[in-house]
């Protein structure tokens, strides 16, 4: 399968581009370097697992996928409480990382069955 037809990929690569948007202007350059990295890390590590030949690997880069989706999450509770984003953003934006890990979680569960 294509990794670039999955729901999942196309969600995570929605979200990197928007961080990237939403961040442009942050003079925060730790925080804003921190969370780009963490946002690009969820669509990259799909694309790659999706191109592993074996089920098994395709799992293991689905789960590594999760992990940044969480860090991600992370940053942007910490953005929202320290004033770099506005609530309403935020909260959308850590809804779709849950939603992204729930995703990924059901396709590894897919693969591995």
């Amino acid at each position: 399968m294509d990794f670039e037809k999955l729901l999942v990929w196309q969600r995570g690569k929605k979200l990197a581009v928007e961080m990237y948007r939403a961040f442009a202007h942050c003079r925060d350059l730790g925080f804003k370097s921190q969370l780009t990295r963490a946002a690009v890390s969820v669509p990259a590590n799909i694309a790659e697992g999706m191109e592993r030949r074996s089920e098994r690997e395709k799992a293991w880069f689905l789960s590594v996928a999760k992990a940044p989706c969480a860090e991600l999450r992370t940053h942007l509770i910490i953005a929202a409480e320290i004033g770099y984003l506005p609530v309403e953003p935020a909260d959308n934006w850590i809804n779709e990382t849950r939603e992204l890990s729930r995703m990924l979680a059901g396709l590894i569960n897919r693969i591995s069955n």
